[in-house]
């Protein structure tokens, strides 16, 4: 590979576009190209293939299914930390939980979990507000953010949200090799069940839920494609349940038969 081949070319990034998108439904803007060339550039090289052209041609080979996996982690990873947008976490304590049917099982599905830091912190929360028996699922389509996510195991700047309560009740600070770090109690890891599930999938196997948070997610996909997922959704959701988006998206545009309760939080009205 030529040492000033840092990046894919225009052309080649488009292949890599289309591959993410038939693969995972997500749309790669035009302005991810840098982001992309840095992520796969270690890639290329490990691979041992002259630039990124042939590195394309490497991974769509049914021979190296193992590769394109990695490439396609590396290039949906996102980072998120806990407790982010607080104003869900308070309006679910405060405005949902409190009205809860007290004669059943209160279920939530974290649909784009990443690392972990979000479904865990749900699971805090329902700790110490649900007044029933609770269970947290959480999926995502990237197998090494899930195995993170499993080991609970995070840097300090991913806590800055995290209420110092819930930071002494349900984790352990790192010491020696581990400084700077801290670790979800195995009593709460024990409690989550993480899976890979592909969103573009059947969702109707996945069962009912009472709650589901798909945050920062969806701006990757394009509304063909959203709709697809709003009605898996909807399928997903028990009548009067909610779902949880991200502020920076919206459901304008899609048919759904949620109403609009707050900012980014819906509700499924029939």
């Amino acid at each position: 590979m030529s040492t000033l081949e840092t990046l894919p070319s225009e052309e080649v990034y488009t292949l890599f576009q289309k591959l993410v998108y038939d693969k995972l439904g997500i749309h790669l803007a035009k302005q991810k190209r840098m982001m992309l060339g840095h992520r796969l550039l270690n890639r290329v090289k490990h691979s041992q293939v002259n630039g990124f052209s042939d590195y394309f041609r490497f991974i769509t080979n049914p021979e190296n299914s193992h590769e394109l996996e990695v490439a396609l982690e590396l290039m949906t990873t996102n980072e998120t930390f806990f407790f982010r947008e607080e104003k869900h976490f308070e309006y679910l304590a405060n405005a949902i939980l409190p009205k809860i049917n007290p004669n059943r099982e209160y279920k939530v599905w974290s649909a784009a979990s990443s690392s972990g830091e979000e479904p865990y912190s749900i699971a805090m929360l329902l700790n110490e507000h649900c007044p029933t028996p609770w269970s947290v699922v959480a999926s995502d389509v990237n197998k090494s953010v899930l195995a993170h996510a499993r080991k609970g195991i995070y840097i300090d700047d991913r806590t800055k949200l995290l209420p110092k309560k819930y930071r002494q009740t349900y984790c352990v600070k790192g010491t020696d090799e581990f400084e700077g770090y801290m670790r979800v109690k195995p009593e709460l890891r024990k409690r989550l069940h993480f899976f890979y599930f592909n969103l573009l999938d059947n969702m109707a196997s996945l069962g009912k839920f009472d709650l589901i948070f798909i945050r920062n997610v969806m701006i990757y996909f394009d509304d063909k494609t959203r709709q697809k997922i709003i009605k898996g959704l909807q399928q997903c959701l028990n009548k009067d349940g909610y779902l949880f988006i991200s502020h920076s998206e919206t459901l304008h545009g899609l048919e759904h038969s949620f109403e609009l309760i707050k900012p980014a939080i819906y509700q499924r009205t029939s």
